[in-house]
């Protein structure tokens, strides 16, 4: 008898499994389509059949996870979702500033955390240096992706036809160096083999800086260096090797999320 419950039980949890397993699949499925998909779509993209899509449809909207557009024109990502994501950031926030503050002290330069938001890069916290001649970097801030080393670091964790999607054919030409599509699809190999990207003056002219992949259990942040560039060129060395002890600080704390 004793044995009978035991199978039942081990056949329960891994039946809830295989649910939390599909419901992720759904979700990471519309979060690949922003503007929707019908039941239709998303049970040819997971794999299932569109009753149990339907099944574990209802129970996540019922969650708020996810939302009907309209009746009848499919399912998006719902708002808890956002509000979990908001979360996750405060808790990243509270979890590396420490490893900011010591980032900057360390080199004197601005330092910042990055995580992306409506396909651009988004600041949300910064250390600011306290020297003469500095970088200023406004708090939730948002920058073209393209032409940023934080972004062009989590743009790497893309594969490139959604990159080329996010991108367009003709990404905005902020200074004489910003780089073209072509040229930013070329680079993402080596960025994606270093988890570093720079940006030698792409966005702002006489501002250059370079930014470190941290693919956390929170999803993936980038910590930045950003600095004059006559400094930026005479340091680029040891700012790499500050990025390193940096990121291996926060993802102790953070948590690691496999790379792919």
């Amino acid at each position: 008898m004793s044995e009978e419950k035991d199978s039942a039980a081990d056949e329960g949890r891994a039946g809830g499994i295989q649910v939390i397993a599909r419901a992720s699949a759904i979700m990471r499925a519309l979060g690949a389509q922003p503007q929707g998909m019908s039941l239709a779509a998303i049970a040819l993209a997971v794999e299932l059949p569109r009753s149990t899509v339907q099944r574990i449809i209802g129970a996540l909207e019922v969650e708020a996870l996810v939302e009907a557009i309209r009746p009848g024109s499919g399912y998006r990502l719902g708002p808890a979702l956002g509000q979990l994501i908001h979360q996750a950031h405060s808790d990243i926030i509270s979890l590396a500033r420490h490893s900011l503050e010591e980032l900057c002290d360390h080199l004197q330069e601005t330092v910042t955390l990055s995580c992306i938001r409506g396909r651009q890069t988004h600041v949300i916290d910064r250390v600011v240096a306290e020297t003469e001649l500095r970088v200023v970097i406004p708090m939730g801030h948002s920058l073209p992706m393209h032409a940023t080393a934080d972004g062009k670091a989590l743009l790497s964790t893309l594969d490139d036809p959604t990159i080329a999607e996010w991108i367009g054919t003709t990404p905005a030409q902020l200074t004489p160096a910003t780089r073209d599509l072509p040229a930013l699809l070329a680079d993402m190999k080596e960025v994606r083999r270093s988890g570093m990207a720079e940006d030698q003056e792409e966005h702002t002219a006489g501002i250059s800086a370079i930014s470190i992949l941290i693919p956390t259990l929170m999803g993936p942040h980038a910590v930045s260096v950003v600095a004059p560039t006559s400094r930026f060129k005479a340091r680029k060395g040891e700012f790499r090797e500050a990025l390193e002890v940096c990121k291996a600080q926060i993802s102790s704390q953070a948590g690691s999320a496999p790379t792919k």
